[in-house]
């Protein structure tokens, strides 16, 4: 049986508090359970004042079999900021430009850049799956999509761990690896009807758009799927989605994900999916929250299982 905890972000102390309200324990190996294991959904790096000592519980407990874990696309980032990239010399398969430091700039500062600790961290990062498909249920950051875990297989060994011979094609912009991987731990975004477009919050025009992508039907529209501010919807068209660009799932097994930065009391998607980030590192939103789900083997999920403390 598992808990299954969403983003953390370096928020350690709010882990502690969530560890403890499930029931576990620290002791000499790790937080621990004597029934149960935690699933961690990833992303625990970036944001947080406690980003060291969060990967030291997560990885404690991984290491002493009271847990298992996912890559978020935070840990992807840092690993692919760390590895040159051999086709040009000097540069590294996420540019160091100032956006990306930008993002990645608590951490580094944190456990120090090109550190023991730092390669330590990288190196562990590197052994996290991309996912997770268990009897009973599915784990992934943010999005379970058949046909790319399909493009995504030559380039994982059988623990879906990333080879690595792999990195230089997933990191590589245009590249069906590259699509694939980003629809897996960023979340399925698809091109708007020709014509449409929108400015976002930092002044980028974009012509595609994040998806609710668990929705599908005959007659979900852009509007419906659209993942955009409040002051953008009216912009997006109640134009029908043809259903090559619908994801959807097929609720076989219950799927947890992360990712998404939901906000407001915890609840879920469906019967059949729960998102576990509840913007534990938000600042513009009141009582940010770590959250979990206590999942028991049932077939559908129900929201009393969810699990959560304030930051």
């Amino acid at each position: 049986m598992f808990d299954i905890i969403g983003d953390i972000h370096g928020y350690a102390t709010a882990l502690e508090r969530l560890l403890t309200k499930l029931g576990y324990e620290e002791k000499a190996d790790g937080w621990q359970h004597p029934d149960r294991k935690v699933i961690f959904l990833g992303d625990f790096v970036d944001r947080g004042l406690e980003q060291v000592k969060t990967i030291t519980i997560a990885k404690t407990m991984v290491d002493n079999n009271h847990a298992l874990a996912v890559m978020g696309n935070h840990e992807f980032n840092a690993i692919a900021w760390t590895t040159p990239d051999k086709e040009q010399p000097g540069q590294f398969l996420r540019a160091h430009t100032k956006n990306n430091f930008n993002q990645h700039e608590a951490f580094l500062n944190e456990i120090g850049e090109g550190s023991v600790a730092h390669q330590a961290a990288i190196a562990w990062f590197k052994q996290l799956p991309l996912y997770l498909d268990l009897p009973g249920l599915r784990v992934v950051h943010a999005c379970w999509h058949q046909e790319y875990l399909i493009t995504l297989a030559p380039y994982l060994n059988e623990h879906a761990i990333v080879l690595a011979s792999a990195w230089p094609e997933l990191c590589r912009n245009g590249s069906a690896a590259f699509e694939a991987l980003e629809t897996i731990l960023k979340g399925m975004e698809i091109a708007l009807p020709a014509g449409v477009e929108f400015t976002d919050n930092y002044g980028h025009v974009r012509k595609r758009t994040r998806t609710s992508w668990w929705l599908s039907g005959n007659h979900i529209t852009y509007r419906d799927l659209a993942m955009v501010p409040s002051d953008i919807i009216s912009k997006i068209p109640h134009e029908p989605v043809p259903p090559h660009l619908q994801a959807g799932y097929d609720g076989d097994k219950p799927l947890f994900i992360g990712h998404y930065w939901m906000n407001g009391t915890p609840d879920l998607i469906n019967k059949h999916i729960a998102c576990l980030d509840w913007s534990i590192a938000a600042k513009n939103i009141p009582s940010p929250k770590l959250c979990a789900y206590q999942w028991s083997g049932e077939s559908e999920l129900t929201a009393d299982h969810l699990v959560w403390v304030e930051r």
